[in-house]
């Protein structure tokens, strides 16, 4: 029997020439992610542990980024702590602000994560990574300070289902509307602890970037990983910015899944998620009509440079509507500085948004556009539960950048052909 992607580098990583679903395996891992809100809890751990170093300085990572730069004095701690053992362990990888991104857009930028990596975070969208055919999942904090102590990781191996997409893709359809659509019909619960295995001509066809975004958003499904497996454009975007070698995996053909789903995508509309859960999810042709208070357009599932791209297409030349307020927050520093070189910030600038500084802020409700009771807002983010991005009784929807800039012009959901031809 062949073996799916995600159970090859599973297998690879426990020095096993096999591996099959529901097994208990001890891996090595390639990188421990932390930031400034789950390290500080992963250090206290470690210390308990006794050891005196970590297992590789190198392959430790950690980017304060969702309460950078620091909200309040107790963000200001929690960095200060993070800080410190960076220092105190030679944590190579560590990402001060100013030279920080928004952490699962950093990583691939730097080319700390590679295809074929076995990569865990104490962040759940760790599972971004996937994107480069990595095996990559979030796990607690305990997990993290056990990892950077021993270098290892237990797992059990998940079933996988493949997702096939084929059709081609109408204007202003990306990658949040396919994992959003995918979120719709399974539901949070539907992958739970399953591989979620992406591919298809529609696939194919995707940008590294919207492949990101749709790995970034398998954990709303329950998924324990999101995986594609690499091609060309993956080996584009991975062969400047490599620090290790990396490893190609692909799926073997008669490799057991647990279901197989398809979808059509050539009829599909940009798509968006209502409160209160991602998978609440209708076409935006059922939106249409929505007032909203606020527009965010960034975080670590749509904060990336095609994701600007496609926001300032659609604002060029227009005005912020006067009863909203946008907030613009590109995924790092490099992605700042290339939209600052092709001219987008000014078009955000002159539409009436502002744009912020790398940062998770407003995504988890932490700061740089917290709701006020009763408000709605309109993100590119990647969840909207209950008092997600500010007061209980506040609402998000989830759409991709096409629609929220088309949003943005008009004060209401919007469809991106009412704003442009």
């Amino acid at each position: 029997m062949g073996m799916t992607i995600t159970e090859k580098i599973l297998a690879h990583h426990a020095d096993r020439e096999q591996v099959e679903p529901g097994e208990l395996v001890n891996c090595r891992v390639d990188i421990v992610l932390g930031n400034d809100v789950t390290t500080p809890v992963a250090i206290r751990e470690f210390e308990k542990i006794g050891v005196e170093r970590v297992f590789d300085a190198e392959r430790v990572v950690i980017v304060p980024d969702h309460f950078t730069p620091n909200k309040d004095i107790n963000s200001a701690e929690q960095a200060r702590r993070v800080r410190e053992f960076a220092r105190q362990y030679g944590i190579i990888n560590y990402f001060e602000v100013g030279r920080m991104g928004i952490e699962h857009c950093l990583l691939p930028q730097e080319g700390l994560v590679v295809p074929g990596d076995l990569i865990i975070g104490a962040d759940s969208h760790t599972c971004t990574y996937g994107a480069l055919g990595a095996f990559a999942t979030g796990v607690g904090s305990t997990d993290m300070a056990a990892a950077m102590a021993t270098g290892e990781a237990w797992f059990k191996v998940p079933e996988t289902i493949k997702f096939v997409y084929y059709g081609e893709m109408p204007r202003w359809v990306g990658g949040k509307d396919l994992i959003l659509h995918t979120i719709g019909d399974i539901g949070v619960d539907g992958a739970r602890y399953m591989a979620m295995e992406f591919e298809g001509e529609a696939i194919r066809n995707l940008s590294m970037d919207n492949r990101f975004t749709m790995a970034n958003m398998a954990i709303e499904a329950g998924g324990k990983n999101g995986i594609f497996q690499p091609d060309e454009k993956t080996l584009d975007y991975v062969k400047d910015r490599a620090r290790r070698d990396y490893d190609f995996y692909q799926s073997d053909s008669d490799a057991c899944y647990h279901e197989v789903r398809e979808y059509d995508v050539s009829q599909l509309e940009p798509q968006v998620a209502f409160p209160h859960l991602p998978e609440n999810v209708r076409p935006v042709s059922e939106a249409e009509g929505i007032y909203i208070d606020q527009v965010v357009i960034g975080s670590c599932t749509n904060g990336r440079l095609e994701d600007l791209e496609m926001a300032a297409s659609i604002l060029r030349n227009k005005k912020v509507h006067r009863e909203l307020r946008v907030i613009v927050i590109p995924g790092t520093q490099e992605i700042y500085l290339e939209a600052l070189r092709r001219g987008l910030i000014e078009v955000f600038v002159e539409a009436g948004a502002v744009v912020s500084t790398p940062t998770c802020g407003p995504c988890l409700g932490g700061h740089m556009g917290i709701l006020a009771r009763g408000e709605k807002a309109l993100a590119t983010t990647n969840r909207n539960f209950v008092g997600r991005m500010g007061h209980p009784e506040s609402e998000v929807y989830l759409a991709s950048p096409a629609v929220a800039a088309a949003s943005a012009v008009l004060g209401r959901i919007a469809v991106p052909w009412e704003v442009v031809s």
